[in-house]
């Protein structure tokens, strides 16, 4: 029985025995070695697919979607700009093509102003291309429309040639790609690559196909096999669990990928981009900082108050109804001129008292007239000098009747008419009488006013009142949503001459306004201005913004590109401010559309 078992079991016969245990091992070597070598090879793939997800994700030698996208960009537009003492160019221009009509668009502006140049007669030129052949088109102010042509693919410098207003100059735009740009070959390459898949992509699984051989070499020299193969597989399972992680860092990456895109690329900096249309759009100025004298000055406010001669009141003597009206409102008048008549209702010793006046004055008139008939009868003996006299009584005699009988119409009746006429010059204020209205004694009927010569009353405290007699001149400013109005015809007529309840003074300004510019109860701004006391880098407060809280400027590097400076800022004299720290002398700041520079700065 136990020979039979022994048998069964190949141990009784030793050349049996042998002979089954030499095919077991052989099966069994067989079955781990090929299990073995698949382990590495999906070992090796999964490695290889998360290392490649991996260096897509962070960029290590691949590209994400959004660089991608932006050197697509780069490359559709390309650029050429060059800068002279009279003008600055930046030409533009998408793929170019040899033999192909193209379109470029040339950008000229004032290097100093940035002020967009428009009517330039504009040529273009190259001596590598004799066939090249250009056309050029003014589109809008600064804005040149170029139709080139060009015989073969390389890249060229054209020679611009400019006849302007600021005079005859020619530039050298360099690096005008025609054909196939480098930046396209790396393009087209990378994109090669990536379809062929990275070098060390197939390092990797090359590496671990070896590794999976020389393990299934070991293994088979190996007794003790089975633990060798559980601690073998254990081993090798453990990178798949990184697997799983990384294909979910993939997915988020990817879910993010718009958001990433819109991110910078890179460090904030000081600098920024500010395209030549964009500038030409919002009329970006420029302007030099230069230092220089500064005029110092002291800020007054005051209220504009109308002259001694400047506003008159119209009132009747005595009580009665208007029967005309001469004058609009808002009309202006001359000294003298009859505004309105006034007719007034006579009592019975008003009456007695006309009919003696009218009396005596029709005597007068026969006086007169008698005494001059009697004359000119002798008039070959008598005096001229009588003859005349004679006469100037006469005419008086009529006039004074006339008068009287335009007060009282045909020297009859119970009413009597007398003018409202102007006392000044000047424009007539609204008034709220008509004809038939009844006016009393001192009442007004008519306001005139004249603002050819205004006064400003201003409030002055203590420390500025020496200032205020030794300054050099005064300028009155007034700033309206229409416009800023100003005038250095100002002259101070008297200072400190009351105190108000806040104990400052009040001086009065004499101001010569012909134009009308200024009226009455405006309230304006008096700068007196100090003698000079040495140079400074000043800029226009318009040139002034705030970033943050800190005051700063914006810098004009080149054609497109600026930056920002805080600067330290000192005294302002309504006009300049004086910088302490932050810029330098020639420095280009912007000094129009500052708001509009800011707001592209900060949606960077």
């Amino acid at each position: 029985m136990k020979n039979i078992h022994k048998k069964a079991i190949g141990t009784g016969n030793k050349e049996h025995g042998n002979l089954f245990l030499s095919k077991d091992h052989l099966a069994f070597k067989q079955n781990y070695a090929w299990l073995l070598l698949l382990v590495f090879i999906a070992q090796s793939f999964l490695l290889t697919s998360a290392y490649a997800r991996h260096d897509h994700d962070h960029g290590d030698g691949a590209h994400s979607h959004g660089e991608e996208t932006a050197k697509t960009e780069e490359v559709k537009m390309q650029k050429s700009e060059a800068v002279s003492d009279k003008y600055e160019a930046v030409l533009k221009y998408e793929h170019l093509h040899a033999n192909e009509p193209e379109k470029m668009t040339v950008y000229l502006a004032d290097p100093v102003t940035n002020r967009a140049i428009a009517g330039a007669s504009l040529t273009l030129s190259t001596s590598l291309d004799s066939k090249a052949k250009f056309g050029i088109i003014p589109k809008e102010p600064g804005i040149y429309e170029v139709t080139a042509t060009f015989s073969r693919e390389r890249t060229f410098s054209l020679t611009l040639a400019i006849n302007g207003s600021n005079g005859s100059d020619m530039l050298l735009l360099k690096g005008i790609n025609v054909g196939h740009t480098e930046a396209e070959h790396v393009h087209e390459e990378s994109r090669w690559q990536e379809g062929l898949g990275d070098r060390q992509t197939w390092a990797v699984l090359g590496i671990g196909i070896l590794i999976g051989l020389l393990v299934m070499f070991f293994a088979m020299k190996i007794r003790n096999r089975t633990l060798f193969m559980i601690t073998l597989l254990g081993w090798s399972l453990f990178p798949l669990a990184n697997y799983q992680p990384a294909s979910a860092q993939h997915d988020h990456d990817h879910e993010h990928e718009g958001e990433s895109a819109d991110r910078p690329k890179g460090p904030l900096t000081d600098e920024f981009e500010v395209p030549k249309e964009t500038q030409f759009l919002f009329e970006v100025l420029t302007q030099k900082a230069d230092e220089g004298h500064f005029l110092p000055t002291t800020q007054l406010n005051g209220t504009v108050i109308p002259s001694s001669t400047g506003l008159a009141v119209v009132q009747p003597p005595q009580a009665g109804r208007i029967i005309s009206l001469n004058v609009r409102v808002g009309q202006k008048v001359s000294k003298g001129q009859t505004l309105a008549v006034v007719e007034q209702t006579l009592d019975a010793t008003a009456l007695v008292s006309l009919q003696a006046e009218r009396n005596t004055l029709e005597a007068e008139l026969s006086v007169a007239r008698k005494e001059y008939d009697r004359l000119k009868k002798i008039e070959d003996i008598a005096a001229k000098r009588d003859v005349s006299e004679a006469e100037a009584r006469l005419q008086k005699a009529q006039d004074n009747l006339k008068v009287f009988n335009d007060i009282a119409p045909g020297g009859k009746g119970t009413h009597r008419r007398f003018p409202l006429v102007a006392p000044i010059s000047g424009l007539v204020s609204p008034f709220t009488v008509a004809i038939g209205t009844m006016v009393g004694t001192g009442d007004t009927v008519f306001q005139l006013t004249n603002l050819s010569k205004v006064y400003v009353e201003a409030q002055v405290f203590e420390q500025d009142a020496e200032s205020l007699t030794s300054a050099t001149g005064y300028e009155v400013i007034c700033q309206r949503e229409a416009g800023q109005h100003r005038t250095r015809r100002v002259r101070l007529l008297s200072s400190a001459q009351s105190v108000n309840a806040n104990q400052s003074q009040k001086a009065l300004f004499e101001v010569e306004n012909p134009e009308g510019d200024f009226k009455v109860g405006e309230f304006v701004t008096i700068r007196a201005q100090k003698k000079s006391n040495g140079t400074a880098l000043a800029v226009p407060n318009a040139a002034l913004s705030e970033v943050n809280g800190k005051p700063c400027v914006f810098v004009k590097e080149s054609p497109e590109i600026y930056r920002i400076e805080y600067v330290a800022t000192g005294h302002n004299n309504g006009d300049f401010t004086t910088i302490l720290k932050g810029i330098h002398n020639g420095d280009k700041v912007v000094v129009a559309s500052a708001y509009q520079v800011k707001m592209i700065f900060m949606n960077r």
